[in-house]
């Protein structure tokens, strides 16, 4: 487990080039916090960071945004929120997703919790005193 303290969202971009440093490696990112946390303005960092081109919003009428880099890579963002259960989970097709070794940043991820793989990175967001944020990530690699 390691914390990163206490932040302003004006450093998200720093906060995020340093995940993506640590973590770029893993496919599956995973993403938890209470409504208005975070948890989409750290994966639009993130995606900038990993240079995506086009604009990166919330896909929660949608469940799944897929985004392109520069680099020709795919990302995929989810926001399981409003999935009701697995079957719906299983119905757009979540389980290609995430075999499909791309970049999966996964918001409310407690929702396919059954379908996640082992290997993934746990980030959890929260807001601190003053609007600050502070995240603990979750994973067997050390940053």
């Amino acid at each position: 487990m390691y914390l990163i303290e206490p932040f302003d969202l004006q450093e998200i971009d720093k906060v995020a080039a340093r995940l993506v440093d640590a973590y770029g490696a893993s496919s599956v990112w995973l993403f938890e916090g209470q409504m208005g946390a975070g948890k989409t303005t750290l994966i639009k960092a993130i995606c900038k960071q990993a240079g995506v081109l086009s604009t990166v919003q919330s896909p929660t009428f949608s469940i799944i945004n897929e985004y392109l880099t520069a680099n020709g890579e795919t990302i995929y963002h989810f926001d399981c929120y409003r999935l009701k259960n697995t079957a719906e989970a299983y119905d757009i097709g979540v389980e290609e997703y995430l075999d499909s070794g791309n970049l999966c940043l996964i918001e409310w991820p407690d929702k396919i919790a059954e379908l996640l793989p082992d290997r993934s990175i746990t980030l959890s967001i929260r807001e601190t005193v003053n609007g600050k944020r502070e995240i603990t990530v979750n994973d067997n690699i050390d940053i």
